[in-house]
């Protein structure tokens, strides 16, 4: 009994030890998200997505190889870099534009905040006069990320203000329209608001008048009577079929020449 009550007075006597204060954090607790069932085909893709590209949300990986294989432009050369998604990464540019230096680096998929991301390695590092970008239709489906409309512009902003500060010739692409004129695309309008597209190519199509960028427009040429794509040019309702690129080659091709300074 002693030695229990000398036990404890020995460590009454001991100095207190203080509880850890909380860590200081600044921002907010992150959100919990509930995952949107995407489907037969677009969940699995998803699901062996998202691993890799919290390694690389850039996929920069995808065009390291061929970028250090690329020579640098000879003289005289005007180089031009077709950066998008997967409407740019199925566009044969070597077939539509024989001749030309042309650069394709679309990556099926990817968002604006993306190509962000590899700016530098897919288009500066290889020295282009001009730069052809194609991009927001994936940012308007929310796949990747949910972005608002003043996200997505200040993402092409953003890309511009890139180019600017190397030198090279800006072209931005209007948002093709879609359509869900087939068993393929009948979700694609109720995921890709027809309104939000017109009303981002408004946008997209002042800011180039104002910071003196060319503007390609994809959107008048491929639109039918109804505001969505003609059906001759889509079977999913969303990628252009060899008759979709056939139209939009010569208005991106008299863009380039304006960027460049061809035309007026």
């Amino acid at each position: 009994m002693r030695r229990g009550v000398a036990l404890l007075a020995l460590l009454a006597a001991l100095p207190a030890v203080p509880v850890a204060a909380q860590q200081y954090q600044s921002s907010p607790e992150r959100r919990t998200v509930v995952e949107k069932d995407w489907g037969e085909w677009l969940g699995p893709f998803r699901a062996k997505l998202v691993p890799s590209l919290m390694q690389d949300f850039g996929e920069r990986y995808l065009y390291a190889p061929a970028n250090a294989a690329l020579p640098a432009p000879k003289a005289g050369e005007r180089r031009v870099v077709f950066l998008g998604d997967s409407i740019t990464d199925r566009w044969n540019l070597a077939a539509a534009f024989p001749g030309r230096d042309y650069v394709n680096r679309g990556i099926g998929a990817q968002v604006t905040s993306q190509m962000i991301l590899r700016f530098h390695q897919d288009v500066i590092a290889l020295k282009p006069s001009a730069v052809v970008v194609l991009a927001g239709i994936n940012d308007i489906q929310g796949f990747l990320q949910q972005e608002t409309p003043e996200q997505i512009e200040a993402n092409w902003e953003t890309m511009a203000d890139l180019a600017d500060a190397h030198g090279i010739k800006v072209v931005l692409g209007a948002i093709l329209p879609v359509n869900d004129y087939t068993p393929a695309a009948k979700d694609v309008v109720k995921d890709r608001d027809p309104n939000r597209i017109r009303a981002l190519n408004a946008w997209l199509r002042t800011f180039c008048a104002q910071g003196g960028y060319a503007f390609a427009d994809y959107h008048s040429p491929l639109v039918d009577a109804r505001g969505l794509m003609a059906a001759r040019f889509t079977d999913d309702g969303v990628h252009p079929l060899d008759a979709g690129y056939a139209v939009m080659a010569p208005v991106v091709q008299r863009a380039i020449e304006q960027a460049l300074g061809d035309r007026p």
